[in-house]
């Protein structure tokens, strides 16, 4: 894992995600250490954390741990993909992504 994707927990979610998504956008990406998509993912989300640093922050939260936002966010399925930007959620995806999927995603989103 790299250092450019950052691990928040509910209690930290409010300012790392929603204040934060005010100035520039967050990518959360739902996940728990038993999801075989999630980790197959996770190089994708690194790379794209490096690729558009300074313009999107990656943002990881584990639902086993942290069980408040998935449900505020009505999250049924992981990984879930969320952009935020401005305080409220702008895309989602659900499922593993491609890594072209993935930047098309972020790219219309942003």
């Amino acid at each position: 894992m790299s250092d450019a994707v950052l691990h928040v927990t509910d209690s930290e979610f409010n300012e790392k995600v929603i204040l934060a998504s005010k100035n520039q956008p967050v990518l959360v990406d739902y996940w728990a250490e038993w999801c075989g998509p999630c980790k197959q993912i996770a190089p994708l989300l690194d790379k794209m954390a490096i690729k558009y640093a300074g313009k999107l922050t990656v943002v990881k939260i584990n639902i086993d741990e942290n069980s408040a936002t998935p449900q505020h966010y009505g999250v049924r399925g992981i990984p879930t993909l969320m952009i935020f930007k401005d305080g409220e959620v702008e895309g989602t995806k659900v499922g593993a992504l491609a890594e072209s999927a993935l930047s098309s995603f972020i790219d219309s989103n942003m």
